[in-house]
């Protein structure tokens, strides 16, 4: 997939047999979905090699679900926006290929594990002390040795989009520009391919992201602005530890209104060094 995964099972039943299937099944993935290798299914759709209909079933059930975010989104989340004619799931993939991995570890009976793929971190359980719960840091968007903030959970899937890892890669679909006015997007919530696909749209819009990511229902978001104004959905403040992320910035929205005034963080309640912690980290 071209980023690093980590997977740390802390189940004692767990061992490298069941490490070797999930890494097995996450090159299954990448063999199938990669666009960077051409005899995936997904390039040889791109080249009309390959019909929609003779695809494996899955391929068609990424590409429907892809069509599902684009619609809820408006059009930011767009697996066409790249090239016209072609289509290129990998926004919704790696989320949906962690939540696979996931899924195994659980039938193989796996209570207590963090994954993590390039940043994006999927936990259930707790680490290795009793009563202990996975401690989630977000790094923060331009300064490479603090944390935005740092979420606790046992049970739990956190996407982030920024353009400080890969540059400007996320861009408008309606423009094809990158957004501008915000440095980075974290959501929060029980699945990780509706949380990155989320995460990315929300980026996207650029400062029109908080007012989008305060009507999700069951995900909760982080947008970092520039200038480091942190606006938090309340859900967010709740799973912070100790509060790093500041203030609760939106009230919910129903019906595209907002049932209270919009409250922001601060100049950078969330943008400070919680003991160091780095992502991912117990």
């Amino acid at each position: 997939m071209g980023m690093p995964i980590a997977i740390d099972v802390r189940d004692a039943h767990a061992g490298a047999a069941m490490l070797d299937r999930a890494f097995a099944f996450l090159r299954t993935v990448d063999a199938t979905f990669s666009t960077f290798r051409a005899d995936s299914e997904i390039s040889r759709l791109n080249r009309g090699e390959l019909r929609l209909r003779d695809a494996r079933p899955v391929v068609r059930e990424v590409l429907a679900r892809c069509e599902h975010l684009r619609r809820v989104t408006g059009g930011y989340f767009d697996a066409g926006a790249p090239a016209p004619g072609a289509v290129d799931p990998t926004g919704l993939v790696k989320g949906w290929a962690v939540d696979g991995v996931a899924a195994l570890l659980e039938r193989e009976g796996a209570r207590r594990y963090c994954i993590d793929a390039g940043g994006d971190v999927r936990v259930r359980g707790g680490g290795a002390a009793p009563d202990t719960r996975w401690r989630v840091g977000i790094r923060h968007p331009h300064r490479h040795d603090r944390v935005a903030a740092v979420l606790e959970a046992d049970d739990l899937a956190v996407a982030t989009s920024g353009a400080y890892e890969r540059g400007e890669h996320i861009v408008d679909p309606h423009t094809g520009r990158p957004p501008v006015g915000v440095l980075s997007v974290t959501v929060a919530g029980p699945d990780l391919a509706t949380a990155d696909a989320c995460a990315t749209a929300a980026f996207a819009m650029g400062e029109r992201g908080p007012r989008w990511t305060a009507r999700l229902r069951g995900y909760h978001a982080m947008t970092v602005l520039v200038g480091d104004r942190v606006l938090c959905t309340p859900g967010f403040v709740d799973l912070c530890a100790g509060a790093t992320a500041g203030e609760s910035a939106d009230a919910p929205l129903e019906s595209g209104r907002p049932t209270g005034p919009e409250r922001p963080a601060g100049p950078s309640p969330g943008l400070r060094d919680p003991a160091g912690r780095c992502p991912a980290r117990r």
